[in-house]
């Protein structure tokens, strides 16, 4: 059986307020749904690792045959609980230890 390879992608919004994370996550989740249906959104197979609401940054973890498809639904979510919103892919990495080092904002 072949290991899952994985990439960890740091996401940073633009958000008037707070946000928690069961609706940032379900903004993600919601425009994989849309953009590539139920079978792309398994294939992604998002997961939150960090989160961040005051520093208004994330992680996340995506298989890597999907980040493209994962960057494209970042890009394509506009609004969160019916206000506007703008989320931008930072970095992505194949470690959270070398996404945390490009980062310095994700460390603890």
């Amino acid at each position: 059986m072949k290991r899952v390879k994985r990439r960890y992608l740091a996401l940073e919004w633009d958000f008037e307020g707070f946000i928690g994370e069961n609706e940032f996550m379900g903004a993600l989740w919601g425009s994989v749904a849309r953009l590539f249906g139920e079978n792309g959104a398994s294939l992604a197979n998002l997961v939150l690792i960090d989160y961040s609401g005051g520093s208004k940054m994330a992680t996340i973890r995506a298989n890597l045959v999907a980040v493209d498809m994962v960057r494209a639904a970042v890009a394509s979510v506009t609004c969160v609980s019916q206000k506007a919103i703008a989320i931008n892919v930072v970095a992505a990495s194949g470690t959270v230890k070398g996404l945390s080092r490009r980062l310095p904002k994700l460390r603890k």
